[in-house]
């Protein structure tokens, strides 16, 4: 029977990839990526399929988790009714715990990203996949963290794992502890001697990286990441299973509305890898969500998108009842962010941020010249500059117009005595932005005005850029720095940080950006700045814009100095009698 049910699993995983691959499923195209991956790595000379790890799991989910709670799509109830693994889930389990380097004890996997939007049973998935993965490992003598921003949601899976114990008539064999300051069950194993062989121990965890460290373990499963405010909530756990072979940190998550946390950079990451723009053996990707256009629109009221981003489709999900919330969503704006991240799983800005960052990113990547490319286009380029906090991040642009397209060239600077501080505290992903150029960690306490007059000067001389004018406050900029730009040879024009004045370059940018007319170089820290703007609007089509002042992490320096060079570009080019495009 065992036999029987084996193949049936490999069965199920080879067919759902190839169904997805050649589209008689409806999938959207990140699974299809996976299912392609999946099939690739069947025919690699340097890997190999074993399945008696992955067989074991799926029969250990089978045989024993149970729902608790719940109702069929017909209403009848789920309590007690043992948990079936969908195709979805089979295939998952099947490239986790069955790819091997050839010749070798070691699984290619060791790390997951998961990402399903909710009611597709992705924590009881989680609950599963803790308990079975626990029972294959024993004889390592394997702890399990299951973990979340907060205790209530770990232990969600806890409770599924508990209560399928409990049901099974297993209670006896586990030490169980659910009280205020523990949740874990704990079961040792002896061999036909009454030796010990081995230990499962499964815990439920709130991530507070302040308070929590020295974990070890080969598995943990990181529940509903995009509530985590932090890298180091995942990291800490990550880093645990470091002294085992064939470790594995899966993260579980849905879509959340916050573009600057952890969970975006690693969905756009994780969408990076199952594309193959990015090669990362190690991290295994399903990501199910609706299928977006260049400009990140999404068909929210299609059938297909619906079913595209659930793989429960039909199964948990109930198509008529997500039809009829995107039709409220359709009616009622104020519902429609919360459906396109919850449901089809796409990452929306916050509702007070003034941007759609969406438009920022389907502009930017109409164009792709390089720094080289552009120092050589017949342009004036005009510079700004945001100087006004010295001990944190500062920034300086450069901003030009070619062929009706407004090309902006931005740079950040950040104390190195105050950078890994505030990369942890703030979740500013600060040494990425310094690898990909974008950013200078200065080597003083505070930021060094030379830095960044050096920064203009290696725009125009390294690389040729022709720059008439710098604007900049007076009022904020310290004593020595514009006697630094004058003895450099640049021209800095006072230009007063008045609303009314910034109005102008705010609004250009941003018609910019919704005509497709605006380049910034891909830059992801200018992404992070403008996507924290929080802006009113005021009479004459003026606004006022700052950073959300219930978000104090969060930066919008180098926006702040695109608008600066913007400006400078307006009143420069007017002074010369030439038409400004709006």
């Amino acid at each position: 029977m065992a036999a029987r049910r084996a193949k049936r699993y490999k069965k199920i995983a080879v067919a759902y990839a190839r169904a997805a691959v050649a589209g008689e499923i409806v999938v959207g195209a990140e699974i299809v990526a996976a299912c392609k991956r999946f099939l690739d790595d069947l025919e690699r000379p340097d890997l190999t399929l074993r399945t008696k790890d992955a067989d074991f799991v799926c029969n250990i989910v089978e045989r024993i988790m149970v729902h608790h709670k719940g109702q069929t799509l017909d209403g009848k109830p789920l309590t007690n009714t043992p948990l079936i693994l969908l195709p979805w889930q089979v295939f998952i389990i099947y490239n986790l715990l069955g790819f091997y380097y050839k010749g070798r004890r070691e699984r290619r996997y060791k790390e997951a990203f998961i990402y399903v939007p909710r009611k597709n049973g992705k924590t009881m998935f989680a609950a599963a996949l803790a308990l079975a993965i626990a029972l294959l490992e024993r004889r390592s003598g394997v702890t399990v963290y299951i973990v979340a921003a907060s205790l209530k949601q770990a232990r969600e899976s806890f409770n599924d794992i508990l209560y399928s114990i409990r049901y099974r008539g297993m209670a006896d064999e586990f030490r169980i502890l659910d009280n205020n300051s523990e949740h874990s069950v704990h079961c040792d194993f002896l061999d036909d001697d009454g030796r010990p062989c081995g230990f499962i121990h499964i815990e439920a965890l709130a991530s507070n990286p302040d308070a929590q460290d020295s974990f070890n373990a080969p598995v943990s499963i990181a529940d509903e990441m995009q509530a985590m405010k932090r890298a180091s909530q995942y990291n800490r756990f990550k880093e645990a299973g470091k002294a085992y072979t064939n470790k594995l940190m899966i993260g579980i998550t849905t879509a959340g509305d916050n573009v600057n946390s952890f969970c975006y950079r690693r969905v756009v990451y994780a969408e990076k890898v199952v594309t193959g723009q990015v090669k990362d053996d190690s991290l295994f990707v399903f990501m199910a969500r609706a299928d977006q256009d260049q400009k990140g629109n999404v068909d929210y009221t299609s059938a297909v998108q619906h079913e595209k981003a659930n793989p429960s489709y039909g199964k948990t999900i109930r198509p008529s009842d997500i039809m009829q919330d995107a039709i409220q969503a359709q009616n009622d704006p104020q519902q429609r962010k919360d459906f396109l991240s919850r449901q089809l799983n796409i990452y929306t800005t916050a509702l007070n941020a003034y941007f759609d960052l969406g438009e920022f990113v389907a502009s930017d990547a109409q164009y792709d010249w390089t720094l080289e490319q552009l120092a050589k286009l017949p342009i004036d380029w005009y510079g700004g500059a945001d100087l006004s906090r010295l001990h944190d991040l500062t920034a300086a642009a450069l901003y030009g117009i070619y062929n009706g397209v407004n090309i902006v060239i931005t740079h950040g600077f950040f104390p190195r005595t105050e950078a890994a501080r505030k990369a942890d505290e703030d979740d500013i992903p600060l040494f990425g932005w310094e690898e990909d150029g974008w950013l200078t960690i200065c080597n003083s306490p505070t930021v060094n005005h030379a830095d960044i007059v050096n920064w203009f000067v290696q725009m125009r001389d390294r690389y040729g850029f022709r720059i008439p004018a710098i604007g900049h406050d007076r009022k904020f900029a310290p004593e020595e720095y514009i006697p630094l730009m004058e003895r450099a040879g640049f021209k800095v024009v006072d230009q007063p940080q008045l609303f009314v004045v910034k109005s102008k370059g705010f609004r250009h940018i941003e018609k910019a950006a919704k005509d497709g007319k605006l380049f910034y170089l891909h830059s992801e820290a200018y992404e992070y700045c403008v996507s924290n703007v929080h802006a009113v609007e005021k009479t004459d089509d003026l606004i006022k814009y700052d950073k959300d002042p219930a978000e104090p992490r969060h930066r919008i320096d180098l926006f702040d100095a695109s608008v600066f060079a913007c400006i400078r570009c307006m009143e420069e080019t007017a002074k010369k009698g030439n038409e400004w495009e709006w």
